[in-house]
């Protein structure tokens, strides 16, 4: 399975500063998308400290297979599976240890989604924490495969809203879960079977709250030839609609 992969990040129109980050680790085959928050410059600390030991933890155990992790497997789990999730927990950790050891950054925290594809291939395995999301663009259609950790995801499920109520909700993006506000945290994880030119996208609240899905899906067909030119054409398209957010998305084409 051969991968091509294209990111890219844009404060956006209204925001000073990025608090967004994402990673390619192609040799691990692991990407990466972290949206901060906490104010000042924390965010952007949070979300680089997340990407960051999302990074080291997998050049770490990649070259050494005998490397000591943290926490023990899950033995219900693949091995796999596993290393998204200690890695997701360990940036989490790291993250919650600086906030507690700096006051400038009490308070920070990041969201998480992350994409991590089988050596052999044929499957990725997904982990998120936040409302950060990932969706899987297959034979000209776009689905979100992840779930928002979010008020109003909980709400949706609690009970049935209108549009015009969830356009209106006053909290849209207050977050349940992200990485650094405990010492541990739940992540979920998924593993998708993957086929020969599906798309995987990675991205956080900036884009999907700005663009809706059936355009982000038109966006990557018309350029399903060139992913540096579709995330650039997300971005773009986000920023159209008003750019109230830091834009991030990485985008990852499977061929045989």
């Amino acid at each position: 399975m051969r991968l091509h992969v294209a990111g890219t990040t844009d404060v956006g129109l209204k925001r000073a500063h990025n608090e967004d980050a994402f990673l390619l680790l192609p040799e691990e085959q692991l990407y990466c998308v972290a949206d901060g928050m906490g104010g000042h410059a924390s965010g952007e600390v949070a979300s680089r400290l997340a990407v960051e030991e999302m990074a080291e933890f997998f050049r770490l155990t990649g070259r050494d297979e005998e490397a000591t992790w943290p926490w023990p497997e899950d033995p219900a789990r693949r091995q796999d599976e596993n290393r998204v999730l200690t890695g997701v927990k360990l940036a989490n950790l790291r993250i919650f240890e600086r906030a507690q050891s700096d006051e400038r950054l009490r308070g920070m925290g990041t969201t998480l989604v992350c994409a991590h594809f089988e050596r052999a291939g044929g499957a990725v395995v997904v982990g998120h924490v936040g409302d950060s999301r990932a969706y899987l663009w297959r034979g000209g259609s776009l689905r979100q495969v992840t779930e928002d950790h979010s008020l109003l995801n909980d709400y949706l499920k609690a009970r049935r809203l209108t549009p015009e109520e969830v356009e209106s909700f006053p909290h849209k993006n207050v977050i349940v879960r992200a990485l650094g506000m405990k010492e541990t945290v739940e992540v979920d994880l998924l593993r998708l079977p993957v086929e020969e030119g599906d798309v995987l996208l990675l991205c956080c609240d900036g884009l999907s709250g700005m663009v809706d899905d059936e355009r982000m899906g038109e966006l990557i067909r018309l350029h399903l030839g060139d992913l540096k030119a579709a995330a650039q054409a997300l971005v773009d398209a986000a920023n159209e609609a008003g750019g109230v957010d830091n834009i991030t998305c990485v985008l990852v084409q499977v061929h045989a």
